[in-house]
Order: structure tokens, then C-alpha cells, then sequence
């Protein structure tokens, strides 16, 4: 019951904001000029930044599938590609990307993937993804000063501010992995605070969540400490995933037919709005995010083609990931309503045992003896 109701609560919350950023952007603009100037765009341009969209999906699954090998678990390429989607999806319509990765342990689950092991593949995937935007934004900072003075004047602190919090972000994930210890110490006295001021009620179950918690963290600092190529693979690939999908940009400014640009402002244009909005606590950045399209493609796009230009890179690089996540996690629906019904029959269930043994390795205290990876697994591999 509480469930559907957060569900309803998002939904909601989702076409409110969404109903606001088409008023904030069509409101007082003349939409037949702007129709006529989408209409002009050449497809040729626009359909590879399609592909990069799919290529954004389909990295993460690649993340997932290598992992999922390393780790003596094989699935099916296109399993692991449900299983991106899904998460893409959920992460589209909740505020800060929050229902992305609880979706992709219960579909995990559903495939006879341990918890253990999913949430810790996930992990590393939540670490490396909010990495990446980390170097985006301190690499900008202390090296794009005249960047920063070109494009960026007028929302420099906005951008500030979302690299301070990836930042934070991403030490704070960090310090729980390799400093569980300090991380739990400090998280019993803050709720221990928090309850002797009423601000928060004294449950037993809460610390118990919190044990589990730094469970996984410890389990998750032993992989990062003693597989370090495997981390440096998925860093690689989630750079590439996550400049894909800034690319989508650079294909819809050359579909009107501009050239004064160069590719790397483009892209990191887009970037910079990436790295602003990710924390925020909206579904997709939405709304924000146009405003800062609006503010600084301006010296790109001109004025004239501002507003055509940010409903193709949206529609590319937002709607259409929504929409074929969504259609995916439909097929990934059917898959588990399909298992299911299997299960219901005895004479058709499929035993893992070995998966069942490596489950219970994970809570054993010398994890890395648990977790014979092999890094060797080429990423092309079926």
C-alpha cells in the first residue's frame, strides 16, 4: 500500500514538473517559426545521436555484463541490457535518480542474481558513473577558467555547486567503503542527535539497516582494493558511456546546419549541465536543466535556433531514454511475469546451487578468498 502510494506521490510529482518546464519553455515563443526550424534539421545528423542515446543504455549493461563475469555469474548480453534499462527508467522518473538501482536488484533478483553480489556490481557502477562527472567538473574548474568566462558566467556558482556535490558525493561513498568504522560511528551519533532532539524516533530497525549497510560497504572496499583493473575497465567504459550521450548535442547543432563551433565546447557544454543538475532532486534535472541549456547555448545555437535546438537535444538525449528504457522495462516485465509462472511449476524450476554457495561467501569475513575474479574476461566475450 505504501509503495503504490510513493508511486502515485512520484507520478504526480512528475507531471507537475514536467507540465512547468512546457510552460517555462513555450510560453511567449513563436511556435510556428520554432516547428518550421525543427523541421529543417537534417535526420542524417539527428539519427546518430539516437545512437549515442543506445549506446548510453547499452554501456551500463556492458558494465554489468563484465562485472557479472568476473565474478562467475554469466548472463545473456541482452539480459544485462534489461537490466540497464530498468534502472535508466526508474532513475528518469524519481527525484535524484533514487529508484534506479532498488528496480535493478529486484529485476537482479527475479534472474536468480544474490543480492550480495547485485548490490555490490551496482555500487561500483554508482561510484565510477558519479566519478566521471568529479573529473568533468574539477577538470573544468582549474582548467577552463576561460571556458568558464565564455559560456558559463552567468551560472558559474550553479556549476560550482554541482561539482561540490559530486564531490561530496563521491568522498562520501569513499569513506563508507574504506572507513566503515568512522562512517558507522558517525552515523549512530548523528541519528543518536537527531532522536534526542524528536527530530527522528528511536527504532531498533534502523540500526539494524545501518549494520547491513556497512556490511556491503566492507565487502565492496575488499573488490575495490584488490582488483583494481577491473575498476579501471569500468571507469573506461563509463567515460565513453557518459560523453556518448553528451554527444547527442554535437549531432543535433551540425542537423541545422551550424559550423562556427567546435565539437569539444559542444560537448562540454553539455557536460557542464550534466555535472550541474545531477544532484539536484528533480527527475532527469527537468526544468533546470533547459534553463541552463537556455543561458548558455546561446553563443552556439543563436538566438533563433535556441529553443529548436534544446527540444531536439532534450527530446534525444532525455525523452528518448525514457521512452526506450520504458518500452524495455515492459520486456523485462513480461521476462519476470514470465519466471514467475514457471516458478509456479516445480517440473520447470532451474536450480543455481552454485550461485546459492557464492551468495552465502559474500557475508564470509575473507571476501576476497570469496571472490575469485578473473580479469582476464574480454568484454566481447558470449
Amino acid at each position: 500500500m505504501q509503495s503504490k502510494k510513493k508511486m502515485i506521490v512520484n507520478t504526480v510529482f512528475l507531471v507537475a514538473i514536467f507540465a512547468l518546464t512546457i510552460y517555462g519553455v513555450f510560453h511567449g515563443e513563436d511556435l510556428g517559426a520554432m516547428m518550421e526550424a525543427m523541421r529543417r534539421a537534417d535526420v542524417r545528423w539527428l539519427l546518430p545521436g539516437l545512437l549515442c542515446v543506445v549506446f548510453f543504455i547499452w554501456g551500463e549493461s556492458i558494465i554489468i555484463y563484465y562485472m557479472m563475469r568476473t565474478l562467475g555469474i554469466k548472463r545473456k548480453k541482452w539480459t544485462c541490457f534489461l537490466f540497464s534499462s530498468v534502472g535508466f527508467f526508474f532513475s528518469c522518473i524519481t527525484p535524484s535518480a533514487s529508484g534506479g538501482q532498488p528496480a535493478q536488484i529486484y529485476y537482479m533478483k527475479k534472474e536468480k542474481i544474490p543480492i550480495p553480489v547485485s548490490t555490490l556490481v551496482l555500487m561500483i557502477v554508482t561510484i565510477t558513473y558519479k566519478l566521471v562527472l568529479v573529473v568533468i567538473g574539477v577538470v573544468v574548474t582549474f582548467f577552463g577558467q576561460g571556458f568558464i568566462h565564455k559560456y558559463l558566467y552567468d551560472v558559474r556558482y550553479v556549476f560550482y555547486l554541482g561539482t561540490g556535490l559530486n564531490v561530496f558525493c563521491v568522498v562520501t561513498m569513499l569513506i563508507l567503503v574504506f572507513h566503515p568504522v568512522l562512517a558507522r560511528t558517525i552515523l549512530v551519533k548523528g541519528m543518536a542527535l537527531l532522536e534526542r532532539m524528536h527530530l527522528m524516533k528511536r527504532k531498533q530497525s534502523r540500526l539494524d539497516r545501518l549494520n547491513a549497510s556497512m556490511d556491503q560497504y566492507r565487502e565492496t572496499a575488499v573488490y575495490l582494493k584488490n582488483h583494481v583493473k577491473v575498476l579501471v575497465n569500468v571507469f573506461g567504459i563509463t567515460l565513453f558511456q557518459r560523453f556518448a550521450l553528451f554527444t547527442a548535442t554535437w549531432f543535433v547543432y551540425k542537423a541545422f546546419g551550424l559550423g562556427g563551433a567546435k565539437a569539444v565546447a559542444v560537448i562540454t557544454l553539455q557536460a557542464v549541465i550534466a555535472v550541474s543538475v545531477d544532484m539536484l532532486p528533480l527527475p532527469g534535472g527537468m526544468g533546470i536543466s533547459e534553463k541552463l541549456f537556455a543561458m548558455i547555448f546561446i553563443p552556439v545555437f543563436g538566438k533563433r535556433l535556441l529553443l529548436p535546438g534544446m527540444i531536439l537535444s532534450r527530446g534525444i538525449g532525455y525523452y528518448t531514454e525514457l521512452g526506450l528504457s520504458a518500452l524495455l522495462t515492459i520486456v523485462a516485465n513480461f521476462r519476470v511475469i514470465g519466471q514467475n509462472v514457471l516458478m509456479a511449476n516445480p517440473s520447470h524450476q532451474t536450480f543455481y546451487p552454485h550461485y546459492v554457495s557464492r551468495s552465502k561467501q559474500l557475508h564470509h569475513p575473507r571476501l576476497k578468498d570469496s571472490f575469485p575474479i578473473d580479469s582476464s574476461h574480454s568484454f566481447a566475450d558470449k
